[in-house]
C-alpha cells in the first residue's frame, strides 16, 4: 500500500510539473533562461535517501515507469526521461552510502542529481541533433537556471515529506 501511495504523489507532482513553468514570471519564461523542472526527479530521489534500504531500488523502479510517463506524456521521444530517471535514482542510491540522511547531504545529492540527470538529458538529445545548444549556452542558459529552480523546489518539498517517506521505509521493511 505504501508504494502506491509514493506512486500517487509521484503522479500528482508529474502533472503539476506540467504547470510549473506557468508559475514562474513571465520575465524568466520569454527569456532566453531555459528551466526544466525535475519535480518527479526530486521525490524519487528522497525516495532513494529515505526509503530505500541498501538491497531495495524501489527509487530505479519508480524513475523507470514516471520517466516513462514524462517521455509519453511531456516528450517526442521515448525512453530519454525513462533511462535517465532511473539511471540518476541508481546514482543517488549508491552515493547515499556515504553520506548521513540530513538536510546539507540530501541537499547536495539533489543538486548532484539534478546536474546529472539534466546533463545527461541534454548529451542525449545532442546526439539524436534534437538539442543545438553548445556547452556554454547550455550551462548559462539551462543548467544553473535549472538548478535553481529544482532546488528551491526541493527545500520546499523536503520538510513536507522527508519523515513520511522515511517512516514509510521503516513501515515497509518491517511489513
Amino acid at each position: 500500500m505504501i508504494r502506491f501511495l509514493i506512486a500517487a504523489i509521484l503522479l500528482v507532482l508529474l502533472a503539476l510539473q506540467g504547470m510549473a513553468m506557468s508559475l514562474l514570471p513571465s520575465s524568466i519564461v520569454y527569456s532566453e533562461l531555459l528551466v526544466t523542472p525535475h519535480w518527479v526527479l526530486c521525490m524519487v530521489m528522497l525516495v532513494a535517501i529515505f526509503f530505500d534500504k541498501d538491497n531495495t531500488y524501489f527509487c530505479v523502479w519508480y524513475g523507470i515507469i514516471f520517466g516513462l510517463l514524462i517521455d509519453v506524456v511531456y516528450t517526442g521521444v521515448l525512453g530519454v526521461y525513462m533511462v535517465t530517471y532511473a539511471f540518476t535514482a541508481y546514482v543517488v542510491h549508491g552515493l547515499k552510502k556515504f553520506f548521513h540522511a540530513n538536510f546539507i547531504a540530501s541537499t547536495l545529492l539533489a543538486i548532484a542529481g539534478v546536474a546529472f540527470a539534466d546533463t545527461l538529458l541534454y548529451i542525449i538529445y545532442s546526439f539524436v541533433e534534437i538539442s543545438a545548444m553548445n556547452w556554454g549556452h547550455y550551462l548559462i542558459l539551462r543548467m544553473l537556471p535549472t538548478l535553481l529552480a529544482n532546488v528551491i523546489f526541493f527545500v520546499i518539498l523536503y520538510p513536507l515529506v522527508k519523515n513520511r517517506v522515511e517512516r514509510w521505509g521503516i513501515d515497509f521493511e518491517n511489513a
